[in-house]
Formats: structure tokens, sequence, C-alpha cells
């Protein structure tokens, strides 16, 4: 059962007619009623709860006291044409590399390039936190960035933004109202988008969708006091469980999350895999890139990319390059891409700072270098360069980075957490292991992809990495998913490509 938009369009699928597979073991990306096979799947015991495409009489989380929603018959038009992209704290304009510019930032993103190359106008809501910035900026064909006037035009952590959503709400309803072409739909990332969108929907009755990118309680789970959003987020977010039209789950574990912590319907949950874009990643040869990159031809290379918080598990990697034997005919080396600036400066960064002193207490401070932020442009020549790419997260809704590891065909040691345990396959395109022996774990499986036989390995493994990523998490192929999953439902999602 689908919706109409509040404009009595068809809000109709718009892309191709079948998706790919996404996920290992899994079929969570076809249209049948039963996505995963939990014999199949590493993570789903036989017992394990299906999240079906859509369910019998499914109804839209409607609001009626208000007029807000009306509901409208199957769909089978082609008439969707504009979107509203919400997330306040994270520009598609956004540098990337600092506290809070990442994953979400370049996620929105590519949503919004996809989805423009596709035919729709794309409008993103984020706010504005710089005096000198235009209200809207045109970043593309049918693509418009609207920075929403909701608190202090300056850098506010989005720990404290929560107050300032009924402000975001109230400017995006005035605008949607004077605005000639309606809105057919909104897909708010992250929950105080979410909370912005549900005001919206509430007065306005634009058809929601949401991805979460995090959620509290999980993330409670693992950093406890260093969590630090308020309270308010655990009912905003059962809030927004039960009122969404649809729920976006960046994998199985993430649709598990939402029906376990906040009982939300897994009839409304659909698994859409993040992407990358192959006109981006794409393997060169290793020693062209160290070359162009400085770095000595007969290293043994880690490279850890992404930002530089300490959820990221950034020091386990730096304790499994102390736990490696010092060979000297290939010496090991860890890299560590990211950060706020170019060129690293630990006093300006907390966290560069406590990861430098780290390497210095575990004795390997010679053989560890902090690169700096990187354009994403280059971004393929680091993950080429390198023996293998580590990531040992404590938490990962997806993580994109293993995914654009495996796109330039390098090997792939992550954590068996969230998102990371559904892209890596395990022996194959890399090693997972257990977040709470990350360090012991990360040193056994580093020194296990350097044998004497990796040369002759490596180009099976290459094939099997290359063959993988793209097929099922290359993002031209994900955005004709998402346009279907808008029309049917009224929603939309697409890839992101970063962590």
């Amino acid at each position: 059962m689908s919706i109409r938009s509040r404009h009595g369009r068809r809000c109709h699928p718009l892309g191709a007619s079948r998706v790919p597979r996404a996920v290992r073991g899994t079929s969570v990306a076809r249209r049948d009623k039963t996505p995963f096979h939990p014999t199949r799947c590493k993570f789903f015991g036989a017992s394990a709860r299906r999240f079906p495409r859509r369910a019998p009489g499914m109804r839209i989380a409607d609001d009626t006291r208000n007029g807000a929603h009306r509901r409208g018959p199957d769909i089978g038009s082609d008439t969707m044409q504009r979107i509203a992209l919400i997330s306040e704290h994270a520009s598609p304009l956004g540098v990337i590399g600092g506290v809070d510019a990442g994953g979400q930032n370049i996620y929105v993103a590519n949503v919004a390039k996809q989805l423009a190359e596709r035919g729709l106008d794309v409008d993103v809501y984020t706010r504005c936190d710089n005096a000198h910035l235009p209200e809207v900026v045109q970043i593309g064909p049918r693509m418009r960035v609207i920075h929403v006037p909701a608190g202090p035009p300056a850098d506010v952590p989005k720990e404290r933004l929560l107050p300032y959503m009924g402000a975001f709400a109230d400017y995006m309803i005035a605008r949607m109202r004077r605005e000639p072409d309606p809105v057919d739909v909104m897909h708010a990332n992250f929950f105080m988008s979410g909370e912005a969108g549900l005001r919206v929907k509430k007065r306005v009755g634009i058809p929601l969708v949401m991805t979460f990118h995090a959620l509290g309680r999980v993330r409670r789970l693992h950093q406890g006091a260093a969590d630090g959003f308020p309270d308010e987020r655990f009912a905003i977010e059962d809030t927004l469980a039960r009122r969404c039209d649809r729920l976006i789950a960046e994998c199985p574990q993430d649709a598990l999350d939402l029906t376990t912590h906040y009982r939300a319907d897994a009839a409304r949950i659909d698994i859409v895999p993040c992407g990358f874009d192959a006109r981006e990643f794409r393997p060169v040869p290793r020693a062209g890139a160290r070359a162009r990159l400085g770095w000595p031809q007969d290293a043994f290379i880690v490279l850890q990319l992404g930002r530089l918080v300490p959820r990221k598990g950034i020091d386990n990697v730096i304790d499994a390059l102390a736990r490696m034997p010092r060979e000297p005919r290939r010496p090991a080396r860890l890299y560590i891409v990211g950060g706020s600036q170019a060129t690293p400066e630990p006093s300006r960064d907390p966290e560069l700072a406590r990861l430098a002193a780290r390497a210095g207490e575990a004795g390997v401070a010679d053989r560890v270098s902090f690169v700096g932020r990187r354009e994403r442009d280059v971004l393929h020549l680091y993950y080429s360069a390198a023996d293998v790419f580590v990531t040992t997260p404590w938490y990962e809704p997806f993580g994109i980075t293993p995914v654009e590891a495996m796109a330039c065909a390098t090997a792939v040691i992550g954590s068996d957490v969230g998102g990371i345990r559904t892209t890596v396959d395990h022996g194959v395109t890399g090693y997972l292991v257990p977040p709470a022996r990350a360090t012991a774990r990360a040193a056994w499986a580093v020194r296990s992809a350097r044998p004497r036989g990796l040369p002759a390995r490596a180009p099976l493994l290459h094939v099997a990495r290359r063959r993988r990523s793209p097929r099922r998490h290359l993002s031209r192929r994900r955005a004709p998913a998402a346009r279907r999953r808008r029309g049917r439902h009224g929603t939309a999602h697409a890839c992101r490509a970063h962590a």
C-alpha cells in the first residue's frame, strides 16, 4: 500500500525495474516480502525477525486530528517533482573531516546529486552557521542548498542544536508555503532534522521519510557518559519511529536496532545500503599512487581514514601497529587521513593531540603519520596506496569507508559491528574483528594480511573486492532504488559516500 503526496500527485517509482542485491547473504533490496534469508545471513539467526518490504494494509503515519495527511491509492505515475532533504547540522557544502562534518554531509550531497541527475528538483535545508552565507546556494542543476536561520549564525556543536529546531521548522513552513512549486516529500537525516520534519508534516501535510544515521539508545550503550546529547533524544526518536511514513535503515543491524530499541514497525522499514561513486573511487596501481603521495614503496602501509573522533577507535589501530613485529625489509607504517585542517595541528585538535600522545606511549610515533584533511578527488590514491585499510569503531550504523576501500581494491580490517559486518566478507574482502577486543584482533588481522604468500593471493582478493563493492554499493544503482521507494511511499533515499 502506498500514498499520494498532499498535493494529489502520485509519487511513483522513478527508477530501474530491479534493485541489485544489497548485502552479503541477504536479498534485502529485492522486491519480495521476505528480504532476509536468516540461514544465509551471518548476523541473523534462525529465529531472526524478517523485515518485509511492505505489508498488506500498511497505513502511513498520519495525523488526522490536524488534517495533515490524506491517504491515497497505490502509486502509478511519474509526477513526483520536488524533494526536500533536511540535514540540520551536516551541510553538503561543509568541510569534511571535522568533528561534526563527515559521512552525513557527503551522504546528503550525493543523495541530492543522484536524484537531481534523474530529473528531480532537490532542496537541502541546513542550518546557517555563518552570517556571510547566502540564503540560497545553487550547487548544481536542480540542486539548491537553503541556509535556515535557526540559532546563532556560527559553529554550534550539534549536541546543542535541539532548542533551535522549532525555528528551523517555522522557516521551512513559511518558505514552502510561498514557493511556487510544492514539495512532494521530505527526507530527514538525523533525529533533530526529523524533529523539524515532523513539525512541518503536522502543519503542511508533506510525507516524511527518516534516516537516523545513528540511534541515541545504541550510541548511549557504547559511549555512556561521553554521549553529549540530551536525554530528550530518546523520546524524539520514539516518536519518529511511530509517525514517519517510512524509516530507512542502512544495514540489517540498523533495522534490528529500530525494532528492538524503538519498537518500530518492520513493515515500514526499508534497508538501503549506502553507496560510492565509481567516478571518484577506483583502483590505481599501488606504485604509482605511492609515488604521487611520496610514500615509501617498500613499506607495509596501514591506512585509517575518516573523522578524528573517539568512537572511531583510531587508538585501536595505533595499538595494533605497536603489536606488529618490526621487519626491516618491509617496515609497517600507519597513515591517518582526516581532521579539520589540511595541515595537522595538535594544538587546535584535542583528538589529534590525544592520538599523537597515544602513538608516543605505544612507541610507534616514528611510524605513525597524521596526514590531515584531504579532498575527495584524491582519496582513491590513498586507498590504492595502502596494503590494508583498518577501521575499528565501537559503533558504526553503516561505515562507508570500507566500501570505498574495496572499490579501490584494498583489503579491509573492520570491527564486526553495524554495517561493516555486512559489507566486509570475512576472509574474502577483508577481516572482521570483535569491537571489544579490537586491539588484539586487529594486530592478528594485520599480521595475517601480510603473509609471505600475499602477492600470490592479492590478485584474487582484488578481483573479489572490486567485483563485490561496485555490484552491491554503486551509487548510481542505489538511486533508482531510492526513487522507487520515494515513489511508492512518498519517500526518498539513495547513497552516501563517506563515514
